[in-house]
Formats: structure tokens, C-alpha cells, sequence
């Protein structure tokens, strides 16, 4: 099927890539009925608006204030890398005995990967955190109150950054929709934003987990710099000198 205008064509491209996750040059050119060049083309323009980044052969979805994936969507996506990123980021525990699980897959699988052999206290938004960690012995689950959201399942708004702003927290593990050097940690919803920000706030440590295409992706709404955190977990398909780039603004960036 041949698309008439450009913009058509981008607004195609850009269905495409949020309905199955990624789009791949070659097969957009014969499904589109044009030239690769012209898709690649179209995928530069629609990386220099923000909706998709471009990968070797193809690109995938920014999220953004109009578009984010849903969590069911995101463990379908990266799971390797994202198992490895939240091992080595569990492994940061040191003596914390109070902490902070984001919301989103990845803390997800942090959660899980938490030791079972001693006290802590996990403060979390997320109801599938809480329902994977409810049943540990030594787990004492806090779930923040408040209104939530269907994509990820998680609480927002007044109650839960409230309850939120009572705690001292030893660590937190932060997500993130996007994480770049000059806009720092940013996601799409004002209301998820608000959360993370009051989280990063109550916590002595704050700790980022995510695979690496997150790194230079930016969406709406800033909750914290690169600076406010201890550590960034990730993996090697973040090139070691991207790494080191985001090392010289303060925090330690490990690659599993």
C-alpha cells in the first residue's frame, strides 16, 4: 500500500512502532511501497521530533505525554538484559534496611531478586511489587495509597506522595522512561512524576536501573538530574564511553 504524503507515511510508521514495538527499514519500505532511503530518511525525522529512536535497521517508540507502553507490553521486551540490570542493582542492598521500589518491569524484577535472609522494609506504588514481595518472610511491604493507574498498576496522586513524604528511606530503586545527561530523569505522566520525585526526596541513596535504551531518551516531565544518584545500573549495549559520560556528573555506572 503506497502512502501518499510524507506525513502520512510518518504517522504510518509511527502506528506501526507503538502497535508491535519496533519497525524494521526493509520491511517498511515493501510494506509502504518505497524506497528504504526514504524510510530511513523518515526515521530521521520523526528521531528529530522525538518519536522514535533509530536503531541499527530500524527504530522503536519514544514514550511521550500521548503514548506509553503498558507494563504487560514491557516484559515482553529486553527480559535477558532487564534480569541481568536488576540482579546487579539488588546487589547494591548493602545494609539498607528501608526501601523504595519503583514502579515499571524492571523494579519489578528487582524486587524479586531482593535477599530473603534478612528484615527490610520495602515502601512501594506498585501493586504487582507489593504482590511479589507480600509473601516473603522477612518482608514488611508498605503500599502507598492512592488512585491507580490501569497501564502500570501502580498508585499516584495526592495520597500516595503524602504518605510518600513521611518516610526516610535508605534506598530507592528508580525507573525511568527516559535518562539523558542534559534533561536527566524524565517520564511521561505529571501524576508518575510526582511519585518519583517525592521517592528520590525521601531517599538517602537513590539508585537507576534500566537497559540501555533508555540512555538519551527524554519524555515530559523531569523528576530528578543525573547527579541526585548513587548509581546507574545497566547493561553493555551502553557503549562504555556513553557510560563513562554519565560517571563524570557523579554517579557510578555499572554494566552487567
Amino acid at each position: 500500500m503506497s502512502h501518499g504524503t510524507a506525513e502520512e507515511r510518518q504517522r504510518e510508521i509511527v502506528r506501526l512502532a507503538r502497535a508491535t514495538g519496533s519497525v524494521d527499514v526493509t520491511a517498511l519500505a515493501s510494506k509502504l511501497g518505497v524506497a528504504k532511503e526514504t524510510i530511513r530518511r523518515d526515521l530521521r525525522a520523526l528521531e528529530n521530533h522525538g518519536l522514535v529512536r533509530r536503531t541499527h535497521g530500524g527504530a522503536y517508540p519514544v514514550e511521550s505525554a500521548g503514548f506509553e507502553t503498558t507494563l504487560a507490553f514491557r516484559s515482553t521486551l529486553h527480559v535477558p538484559e532487564k534480569r541481568r540490570v536488576a540482579a546487579a542493582a539488588a546487589g547494591l542492598l548493602g545494609d539498607a534496611e528501608t526501601v523504595f521500589i519503583d514502579e515499571g518491569f524492571t523494579p519489578q524484577l528487582i524486587a524479586k531478586a531482593l535477599p530473603r535472609d534478612r528484615p527490610l522494609t520495602v515502601v512501594t506504588a506498585s501493586l504487582p511489587v507489593a504482590g511479589t514481595l507480600a509473601e516473603a518472610g522477612n518482608v514488611s511491604v508498605l503500599l502507598l495509597g492512592g488512585r491507580v493507574r490501569a497501564g502500570t498498576l501502580a498508585t499516584v496522586d495526592h495520597w500516595t506522595t503524602k504518605m510518600l513524604s513521611g518516610f526516610v528511606l535508605d534506598l530507592a530503586f528508580i525507573g525511568a522512561n527516559g535518562i539523558s545527561r542534559e534533561h536527566g530523569l524524565t517520564t511521561p505522566d505529571p501524576a508518575v512524576s510526582e511519585v518519583k520525585a517525592q521517592a528520590v526526596r525521601a531517599a538517602r541513596r537513590v539508585v537507576f536501573a534500566g537497559v540501555h535504551t533508555k540512555f538519551g531518551a527524554v519524555s515530559f516531565c523531569r523528576f530528578a538530574e543525573v547527579g541526585s544518584l548513587e548509581a546507574i545500573v545497566t547493561s553493555t549495549l551502553l557503549p562504555a564511553a556513553e557510560a563513562h559520560r554519565y560517571s563524570l556528573l557523579g554517579p557510578q555506572v555499572i554494566r552487567v
